[in-house]
C-alpha cells in the first residue's frame, strides 16, 4: 500500500470539501458505490472524493475499526462534518453532501484515530 488513498475526483482549485469513502474491494455493495461516488463527484467542482480500501489502504486507516459498509468521512475546510456508515443509495449521498454545504453546521466530535485520518486526507 501506498500512503495515497486512490482519488475519485480533485479540483484544480482550492478544496472545500473531502469526501472519503472507506470500503473494501471484496465487497460488492462497496465496488458498487464506488460508481455512485463518481457520479456524485461530477456535481462538486470544489470537492475531492477518496476512495479509501480498509485492507489495501490499511497503513493510512490505521487503527480506524470499520464495521459497516460504505463508511464516509467528510470534512469540509478541514474540519470533520460526518463520520459514519451510509445506505449505499446515490440519493442518500446526495442529500448527505448538501446539508454538509448548509452555513453554520458545526464539526463533528471524533475520535484521535479518526480526527488523524481527516488531517492527512486534507
Amino acid at each position: 500500500m501506498s500512503d495515497s488513498p486512490d482519488l475519485v475526483h480533485r479540483p484544480a482549485g482550492t478544496v472545500r470539501m473531502v469526501v472519503s469513502c472507506l470500503c473494501a474491494d471484496w465487497c460488492g455493495t462497496c465496488r458498487d458505490y464506488r460508481d455512485v461516488l463518481a457520479g456524485e463527484a461530477s456535481r462538486h467542482s470544489d470537492s475531492a472524493f477518496v476512495w479509501l480500501d480498509v485492507e489495501d489502504d490499511a497503513d493510512l486507516v490505521g487503527d480506524l475499526d470499520v464495521e459497516t459498509f460504505p463508511t464516509l468521512l467528510v470534512t469540509v475546510k478541514g474540519q470533520p462534518r460526518f463520520f459514519g456508515p451510509v445506505l449505499p443509495g446515490e440519493e442518500t449521498l446526495r442529500r448527505l453532501l448538501r446539508a454538509l454545504h448548509e452555513p453554520g453546521r458545526p464539526p463533528v466530535q471524533v475520535d484521535a484515530v479518526v480526527a488523524s485520518l481527516a488531517a492527512h486526507l486534507n
